[in-house]
């Protein structure tokens, strides 16, 4: 069965930084993208950055330039590197991968748990 499992959330002060990782395990072809998406309280889940096996990311707008996402393709995890945090940044935040099983078969689209990320003082 595949799994994504997430870590590396917490509680931080406003301006600080936290990094958080996504592993994937199963029997996976391919995975042909990863994300991170984050739900605030009230609010829709929204996409924070996504990176593709190729390497093309894209980010929202509101973390650019403080977010990097980056993946290990060999590991099959994902990173998000958050720096400058601020009080809106606070939510649970999923990572998501897109995969094939196996090959020629459809894609799967599947989501972690999600882990909490607290910004605060």
């Amino acid at each position: 069965q595949v799994q994504l499992v997430e870590s590396g959330g917490g509680l931080v002060q406003p301006g600080g930084s936290l990094r958080l990782s996504c592993a994937a395990s199963g029997n996976i072809f391919s995975i042909l993208a990863m994300g991170w998406y984050r739900q605030a309280p009230g609010k829709q889940r929204e996409l924070v950055a996504a990176i593709t096996i190729g390497g093309r990311t894209n980010y929202a707008d509101s973390v650019k330039g403080r977010f990097t996402i980056s993946r290990d393709n060999a590991k099959n995890t994902v990173y998000l590197q958050m720096n400058s945090l601020k009080p809106e940044d606070t939510a649970v935040y999923y990572c998501n991968a897109d995969l094939i099983l196996v090959p020629g078969t459809s894609r799967h689209d599947i989501w972690g748990q999600g882990t909490q990320v607290t910004v605060s003082s």
